[in-house]
């Protein structure tokens, strides 16, 4: 009876906690999503640039140490 207990009260309480966040989760109204999408695609072309950057910045490296 112990280890059934060990084992399943852990699952009963990740259950009841998840159904509980769920619940208070609400979904964001359109000025909060606005904001997160311009926000994530601004996080986007920032890292894009970086990539794009770091390229450019190799690719004549890599031609002098190849010798090509």
């Amino acid at each position: 009876m112990d280890v059934a207990d060990l084992v399943v009260k852990p699952v009963k309480n990740f259950g009841k906690d998840s159904i509980r966040l769920v619940n208070k989760c609400t979904k964001p109204d359109r000025k909060e999503f606005t904001k997160i999408s311009l926000r994530t695609a601004a996080g986007f072309a920032i890292l894009g640039f970086i990539g794009f950057f770091v390229k450019l910045i190799f690719i004549p490296i890599k031609h002098i140490i190849v010798g090509i």
